[in-house]
């Protein structure tokens, strides 16, 4: 994975995502409809992609230590 690519997954992640839900956190108090749905999806999304961030992250340092020695 590139740097570009991790870094704009990781800002998805960490601000994108948990911003786009907690609008939708807003949206059910006041009826929207599948409000719930949408962000248990968006979770559920985020979650997934924090977990392969955390796995590109864990390898990437990897192999920083295998080329130091």
């Amino acid at each position: 994975m590139s740097n570009k690519t991790y870094d704009t997954l990781k800002l998805t992640a960490q601000i994108i995502l948990p911003g786009i839900g907690t609008c939708f956190v807003i949206a059910s108090i006041w009826g929207v409809p599948y409000a719930e749905q949408i962000v248990g999806t968006i979770t559920a999304l985020d979650t997934l992609l924090g977990t392969m961030l955390g796995v590109s992250s864990m390898k990437y340092k990897k192999e920083l230590e295998d080329e130091q020695g």
